[in-house]
């Protein structure tokens, strides 16, 4: 018996990375799952390889009617148990180059499209009997960096409505938390820009744990709050981030 047996889930910005990565697993962990995504041509073919146990929907998280189409799909497959809210999108900018529009198109992915995906789960994971929401943050929703306005805003923003959905949805046994990737080797972060041994060099040097993450290892977290072994957690944040947010090893300090 896999740990999400009997499950079916959707998994927005499943196509590749991270997304991808909680995909796979959950499938090996015996769910069905739904994967959402703009990217057809991987996500598609992601499906495919994965057989009976995946179904791709081309999916916008900020149109409600792409969301209604998502769960039709999913509840095919099964009573709707699991939503792993992972699409993102981050661009840079200083505060001052930052356009309405730059921000709001990183808005609508990001905090709008977690909402209208935890507002599309409330019937279903009800008729359902219960179920969990996870809500990718990053570690920029724990603190921030320059050139973050938009997209640290937004990822905050899901911390607060992470702890307000959990509160609304625990009497009908739904749980809501979150979970902040540090920085994780995506194409996000670096992938086909800067080898592996690079960027370790270049920007984990002085992390507790000295190197980038990898997609499987947030996967995993989100694994556990996926399954029934997480019962009594909501509300709740889940950091995956080698240390960064403990701080840094600095040179000339004893132990470092």
């Amino acid at each position: 018996m896999g740990r999400l047996s009997g499950k079916v889930a959707i998994v927005t910005g499943g196509a590749r990375g991270m997304g991808e990565a909680t995909v796979r697993l959950f499938v090996e962990h015996g769910a069905k799952v739904v994967i959402g995504d703009v990217l057809d041509e991987p996500g598609e073919a992601l499906a495919a390889e994965l057989g009976d146990s995946a179904v791709f929907v081309h999916q916008d998280v900020s149109s409600e009617a792409d969301w209604a189409t998502a769960v039709e799909k999913a509840q095919a497959l099964g009573p709707l148990n699991v939503l792993v809210n992972n699409a993102a999108i981050m661009n840079m900018a200083s505060i001052v180059d930052t356009t309405a529009d730059f921000f709001t198109t990183i808005f609508k992915v990001n905090q709008l499209g977690t909402f209208l995906g935890i507002r599309s789960m409330i019937e279903p994971m009800k008729a359902a009997g219960g179920g969990s929401i996870i809500n990718i943050s990053s570690v920029d929703g724990l603190h921030s960096a320059a050139g973050l306005a938009a997209y640290s805003s937004t990822k905050w923003a899901v911390r607060g409505l992470t702890k307000c959905a959990a509160i609304e949805l625990g009497q009908y046994g739904i749980r809501v938390n979150s979970v902040h990737p540090g920085g994780i080797y995506t194409e996000m972060g670096g992938a086909g820009i800067i080898s592996e041994e690079d960027i370790n060099k270049a920007v984990y040097a002085d992390f507790p744990i000295p190197r980038v993450g990898k997609p499987d290892e947030v996967a995993y977290v989100t694994l556990f709050l996926a399954t029934d072994e997480a019962t009594y957690s909501t509300g709740s944040e889940f950091v995956a981030d080698g240390g960064w947010f403990a701080g840094m090893r600095t040179p000339g300090m004893p132990c470092s």
